[in-house]
């Protein structure tokens, strides 16, 4: 007998990234602007703090997600637990800028490299034809979230410039 796993922490983990992403880069936006120009707090939130929260989803709760993914196959997808090591290792990147005092460029770069990678899985769906084998809905949030990090990222560099 298979194993009911529910999708709710999944789905709690995925609208906690969602607050924190919002709240991280509205905050960097103002920030960024400023003279000085930092993306301090903005980095621990919408990099730091959504990229944990996105390795306990993918990795921890793995199960639970691929439920609430739509594509439970009933055992453990190491793939999926090494989305979640990614997602962790640009989120201690950006929390390492932040407490080395790395400066503005390094920080920047987190948000860089984060962007980067949801571009590319944007790119990845869309060309190899799993769009149909997905919702449009989230697949529009990584791209527009992709264009918020990496515009964020960009107005770092040029302010540290």
């Amino acid at each position: 007998m298979t194993e009911q796993v529910s999708p709710k922490p999944a789905a709690v983990l995925m609208w906690a990234t969602y607050l924190v992403g919002v709240i991280g880069s509205a905050i960097g936006y103002y920030t960024v602007a400023l003279d000085p120009p930092n993306l301090t707090i903005a980095a621990l939130l919408a990099v730091f703090a959504t990229g944990v929260l996105s390795f306990f989803r993918h990795s921890i709760f793995h199960r639970s997600d691929a439920v609430r993914g739509g594509w439970n196959y009933g055992t453990r997808n190491n793939f999926q637990i090494e989305v979640g090591l990614a997602n962790l290792a640009w989120g201690i990147y950006a929390l390492a800028a932040v407490v080395f005092d790395w400066g503005l460029m390094a920080v920047s770069a987190s948000f860089l490299i984060s962007g980067f990678y949801f571009a590319f899985v944007t790119v990845f769906v869309i060309a190899t034809g799993d769009i149909r084998d997905r919702r449009i809905g989230p697949l529009i949030g990584i791209a527009v979230w992709a264009g918020v990090v990496i515009s964020l990222g960009v107005l770092g560099m040029t302010a540290a410039n």
